[in-house]
């Protein structure tokens, strides 16, 4: 499934600072930053379960912001891009 991860944490502090770094890292282990703070993760139900377990781990609840949208698999669904980025194609060829 593609899921969208969007975050917007506070950097207000020091430790704010170290967890949008931490948040960063656990998102791009997973997927590609199409935005400075949105990620697109191709997974499956178990690695989306370990996402979201992480990035809770990372986040401060009372002052950070999390949201993970689970886009749905149907024919039609469409993403338009416009500007420099260049997204992976997930479902195309893999070349080393």
């Amino acid at each position: 499934m593609l899921v969208l991860v969007c975050y917007d944490v506070s950097t207000e502090t020091k430790a704010g600072r170290r967890r949008l770094r931490r948040v960063a890292r656990v998102c791009e282990s997973t997927g590609q930053r199409v935005q400075k703070s949105v990620f697109e993760c191709q997974v499956d139900v178990a690695q989306f379960e370990t996402l979201e377990r992480k990035l809770l781990e990372e986040i401060d609840p009372q002052q950070d912001c999390l949201r993970l949208y689970r886009m749905p698999e149907t024919r039609g669904f469409e993403a338009r891009e416009h500007g420099a980025f260049n997204a992976v194609d997930f479902d195309g060829p893999l070349v080393l």
